[in-house]
């Protein structure tokens, strides 16, 4: 039987990953993966991302964010960095020593939950905290039926694969019994257990759970560029749904391409576009509308990418001094 789970804010504050990407008043920035522009491609040349990721761990950059993409889908026209997320959350962590490495997200609908919490966990240890687990129930349909899972009950099953991964990391010997997944009877036991007290978990999207179940049931939300003239309603709605006292981060995603001229003004579409000092002014102002986090997507860019993060660490990042917060 499910229940509602339970989150762990004081835990949450004392996460190195989470308490340096999420802190109230403050609004820090992550990459999603690959750090390069491929505007005319499907995908990415993976060219030089170590050297990129090293960089952007320099800059101050918070995290690197990893989708989940396990087929090319040519109607979506994106495979992502194509690695397995999992499996690159390692070698990037191998390759730089601060920056955060989150999944955006792992499609838990699609994988073994027991698995993902062992994986995960596994990250969170060698990582040494700088692991963000992120979840989702992606937006491909196509790929449900080459993994034979249903697409009609993914709402569901991610509600419980969520509770697995949480009484498996959380629990030593733990019992339980679920619709969708296995059961264990008390006498097996995961290991490693996660860095922490307890592993954060970030839903990304909605997966198609209300509001009240994600401010519930997660530690924070990674929502997609919505309309910026309703962000506040958004966030007031959001906060209203947590309960009083907590912090549950909200950040969103975007397209992003800053152009050459710093004061190019800002256009909003499928993305952002714009110069940086257009770019200060916008997200002050989201800052102080209670947005934490910001994850850019280079996909547009006809830029260098090694140009543009050394732009952003020149002008924009030093207006955020969060950035720059230490790892506990």
């Amino acid at each position: 039987m499910i229940g509602q789970m339970q989150t762990s804010d004081d835990s949450n504050r004392t996460h190195p990953a989470f308490s340096r990407v999420f802190a109230p008043g403050h609004l820090t920035f992550g990459l999603i993966a690959p750090l390069e522009g491929y505007p005319d491609r499907m995908a990415p040349t993976m060219q030089d991302h170590v050297d990129l990721a090293r960089q952007a761990d320099i800059a101050g950059f918070s995290a690197i964010w990893l989708r989940d993409v396990p087929l090319l889908d040519p109607e979506f026209g994106d495979a992502g960095q194509m690695f397995d997320p999992l499996v690159y959350a390692a070698h990037l962590g191998v390759v730089t020593q601060r920056i955060c490495i989150g999944t955006a997200g792992v499609v838990l609908t699609l994988r073994d939950p027991l698995m993902v919490a062992k994986q995960a966990a596994t990250l969170d240890v060698l990582l040494q905290g700088r692991f963000l687990l992120g979840l989702s129930t992606g937006d491909r349909p196509s790929e449900y039926p080459a993994f034979s899972r249903e697409f009609d009950n993914r709402a569901e099953r991610f509600r419980e694969g969520c509770e697995v991964l949480r009484i498996a990391t959380q629990q030593a010997f733990p019992t339980y019994e679920f619709c969708h997944y296995g059961r264990l009877d008390g006498t097996l036991d995961l290991l490693p257990k996660p860095w922490s007290t307890a592993m954060p978990m970030l839903a990304v999207g909605r997966c198609g759970q209300d509001m009240k179940w994600l401010a519930s049931n997660m530690d924070g939300w990674l929502w997609h560029q919505s309309d910026f003239g309703s962000l506040p309603n958004l966030i007031e709605q959001w906060r209203s749904c947590s309960a009083p006292g907590t912090f549950k981060p909200y950040g969103y995603a975007t397209f992003f391409n800053l152009e050459e001229n710093p004061d190019a003004p800002l256009k909003v579409g499928r993305g952002i576009s714009t110069g940086r000092n257009a770019l200060i002014d916008l997200w002050e102002r989201q800052q102080a509308q209670g947005v934490s986090h910001v994850a850019l997507n280079l996909k547009p860019l006809r830029r260098p990418a090694k140009d543009v993060l050394q732009e952003l660490a020149e002008y924009v990042l030093p207006h955020f001094p969060a950035q720059g917060a230490n790892l506990v």
